[in-house]
């Protein structure tokens, strides 16, 4: 039982998956996928964080001085990309687990994956984010949406350098949720029956 989360930041995404982990008493990954590609790299998880998922291909490109510079670090992404590919894959050989981003859905295509992607409206994120914020956080609400699209706009951007399938059609995941005013606790129950069905029927 293999689950991939694909998510709108802000959604609940994250939450759905390590509530769907307790529940079904199964393993759950997400920052741990990159603190174990940094190991297998030696490059620093803030990096690979922003390579593996934000989509920031670009990003250290603007510090190259050089041709030679410029290629050390086409070379280092692809690194992390090959890295990260080989984490979620032996990840999913060792079975049952919820698998948080990392473009999971796409990199496990071979096993037998139950693919969800959670969404909301932009109001219940923006509300959802502030719960999350830190004490001395204070952004606006204007600020947070903004976040909440160029984080979105660099998942997208990532999943289009890894497949090309569309992150965020519906076509493309086997259950789309969307947490828009949901208490996310309440749901999960249900949810956990549904995926236990939809893999005995696979």
């Amino acid at each position: 039982m293999i689950i991939t989360i694909s998510r709108e930041f802000g959604s609940g995404g994250r939450e759905i998956g390590k509530r769907l982990a307790d529940e079904l008493g199964i393993d759950y990954y997400d920052r741990e996928i990159i603190t174990e590609i940094a190991n297998k790299t030696g490059l620093s998880e803030e990096y690979i964080s922003n390579i593996s998922e934000k989509g920031n291909y670009s990003y250290p490109f603007q510090f190259a001085k050089s041709f030679t510079m410029y290629s050390s670090l086409q070379s280092t992404q692809t690194e992390i990309l090959v890295a990260q590919q080989k984490v979620l894959k032996e990840i999913a050989q060792k079975g049952n687990a919820v698998i948080v981003g990392r473009g999971a859905n796409v990199i496990l295509k071979e096993y037998n994956t139950m693919n969800i992607f959670v969404y909301a409206d932009m109001e219940s994120k923006i509300k959802r984010c502030k719960s999350k914020a830190v004490e001395n956080e204070k952004l606006t609400d204007k600020e947070i949406q903004n976040k909440i699209i160029q984080i979105d706009k660099g998942r997208k951007n990532y999943h289009k350098i890894i497949s090309n399938l569309e992150w965020g059609d519906k076509n493309n995941y086997n259950l789309c949720i969307n947490t828009s005013g949901v208490d996310i606790k309440e749901i999960i129950p249900s949810l956990a029956d549904y995926i236990e069905n939809w893999f005995k029927k696979r």
